[in-house]
């Protein structure tokens, strides 16, 4: 990864998970918060780590606020950007056995509705879901609901990570899996964080969860913070608490 230099890294860095964690998941940002957050971003030093591309990234949060932020980890830190300036890109595709296996797990899945387009192939990792990205919102739910009740999500990051344990699974989002090199995960990001104070937003961070490498690496260190939210409202009153003090 590239760096920042060294006289840089004073102060506080804030860390923010995408989905779940800045905007509703695979929703845009809302309006107000945007606003907010925008202020919030001309005062301190931000960077986003999210499983999705640059496209989807940009669609939820626009390319005003994309271009104003100081680093975006794309697609779990195997795409990154400094404004619309490309700074690393990791080439890995997933493996044809890896695919045949999941596409077993989707024709042996219970759930009753399967859209399509159930891989996303993205640089550097793959997005799996049972449901498929061509899901309405209610179908969304529908699936969320399930996969609470069977854990299917769960079931299938263990089971796959036993058949390659070179690939790590992990839940992302609400209805999918985030695919990619053992390691490769958000925790790879780590190294850039060299800050005096680094504090992480994620909706994920629970074992299992995408959020969780880095999560847990940063709860490892001095003066690292992480917060466990359960939508973006919860972010922003948490900000809120930290800027009045």
């Amino acid at each position: 990864m590239i760096q920042y230099p060294k006289h840089m890294r004073e102060g506080s860095l804030y860390v923010f998970d995408i989905d779940g964690t800045l905007t509703p998941s695979r929703q845009k940002m809302d309006a107000k918060f945007k606003h907010w957050f925008k202020r919030f971003c001309e005062r301190n030093f931000i960077y986003l780590v999210t499983g999705s591309d640059k496209i989807k990234t940009i669609e939820q949060i626009g390319a005003d606020l994309y271009g104003l932020v100081d680093r975006v980890y794309n697609c779990s830190g195997n795409h990154v950007f400094e404004g619309m300036r490309e700074i690393h890109k990791d080439n890995w595709k997933l493996p044809w056995k890896a695919e045949s296996w999941l596409r077993n797990e989707l024709t042996k899945s219970l759930f009753h509705i399967k859209t399509g387009a159930h891989f996303d192939h993205r640089i550097g990792c793959c997005n799996f879901s049972i449901i498929g990205r061509n899901c309405t919102l209610e179908e969304r739910k529908d699936y969320v609901k399930w996969d609470k009740g069977c854990k299917e999500r769960e079931r299938i990051a263990i089971e796959f990570e036993e058949e390659f344990p070179q690939i790590e699974a992990v839940i992302g989002g609400e209805t999918g899996l985030d695919i990619f090199p053992r390691g490769k995960n958000k925790g790879q990001i780590m190294e850039d964080l060299d800050w005096y104070a680094v504090h992480f937003f994620g909706d994920k961070m629970k074992s299992g969860g995408n959020d969780a490498p880095l999560g847990d690496k940063i709860k490892n260190r001095p003066h690292g913070f992480t917060y466990e939210v359960k939508d973006w409202k919860q972010t922003w009153e948490i900000l809120e608490g930290l800027t009045v003090r």
